[in-house]
């Protein structure tokens, strides 16, 4: 594996059990970076761990690095299995400081439940690039389900994939807040070349069309070199609330990341002066500087606009799709 790994501290709160909830689908690589991660020195502990395995792939872990790490390994068949109260009978019987569960990818993560004292302290996906597009057309809700809260997903078997920035997109589409990292099969980090994208970065003005919204939504999230202190026009609908300080709104544009059932609101708080006139759902084009703030919904430094104009604008009857 790469520089990527889970994140383990002796000063975790003792009034919770920390859950490590590793998730992917079959022969991702899931047993393979749980097993690279056990070994690690910045991931032992004094205590005893508890490792919850929820699919039989060809990957077995070895018993003697159980043996040198203190892990039970369990294994679990049914979901119907995975209830609150077997996870404590397992929590009474074995004494675990921390509980791994390497996830089956065929079962639905929103059904999760856990003892009200166990939390998740850190989310992790593994993909298998090779087969992504199969499961993005085919199972795309298990697949959402599993990446919308990780903090980390790791892309492997990325070898002779050209257009990575294509996968990035619609990975961030689905985990806005995660790290999305691409590895070739060796575990080597591939270097993502920048893209051709829909609209001018040079320009004075950088007009951002209807179709290259989406783009520049997840370009913007994610590179701050590219957009810091430019100024973009585009049209969005408008988004207000009551907890919003004064002349502030949310311009921006529905998308659907998963399904229908899975629709979200995308867009960046934008301070305006006409904020004030503005209603809910109204339609909007908007020329905006852009900087980089602390903002308590991005859960620190995220895009916010500083608007130019705002003027009225035509409804786009079209979702973002990525």
């Amino acid at each position: 594996m790469a520089g990527e790994k889970m994140e383990y501290t002796d000063t975790l709160d003792d009034d919770f059990m920390p859950v490590f909830l590793i998730n992917g689908f079959l022969e991702a690589g899931k047993t393979q970076f749980l097993q690279f991660t056990m070994q690690q020195d910045y991931f032992q502990t004094d205590g005893k761990t508890l490792l919850i395995v929820c699919e039989d792939g060809d990957t077995e872990y070895d018993t003697e690095l159980l043996k040198r790490t203190k892990t039970a390994g369990i294994f679990i068949e049914n979901m119907a299995e995975l209830t609150p109260e077997r996870l404590l009978e397992l929590e009474l019987l074995y004494n675990p400081e921390r509980v791994l569960i390497e996830w089956n990818g065929m079962w639905n993560q929103d059904e999760l439940q856990l003892p009200d004292d166990w939390r998740v302290y850190q989310q992790i996906t593994i993909i298998d690039m090779s087969t992504f597009d199969l499961y993005v057309a085919n199972m795309k809700p298990l697949l959402y389900a599993m990446i919308k809260n990780s903090e980390l997903v790791i892309c492997n078997r990325c070898d002779g994939i050209e257009d990575l920035s294509g996968y990035r997109r619609t990975l961030k589409s689905m985990c806005q807040r995660g790290e999305i990292v691409f590895e070739d099969s060796e575990g080597e980090i591939n270097e993502i070349a920048d893209e051709d994208l829909p609209y001018d970065l040079g320009a004075d003005v950088i007009e951002i069309s209807p179709e290259a919204y989406g783009i520049w939504y997840i370009d913007c999230m994610d590179r701050r070199d590219r957009y810091d202190g430019k100024i973009v026009e585009f049209t969005a609908m408008v988004l207000k609330s009551p907890e919003f300080p004064k002349n502030y709104f949310v311009p921006g544009r529905m998308a659907m990341t998963c399904c229908e059932a899975d629709m979200t609101f995308l867009g960046f708080v934008t301070k305006a002066r006409e904020a004030k006139d503005l209603q809910t759902k109204q339609w909007v084009k908007v020329r905006a500087k852009i900087a980089y703030e602390f903002w308590k919904d991005y859960e620190g430094e995220g895009p916010v606009l500083y608007a130019e104009t705002v003027q009225p604008a035509e409804p786009i009857r079209e979702v973002v799709q990525f």
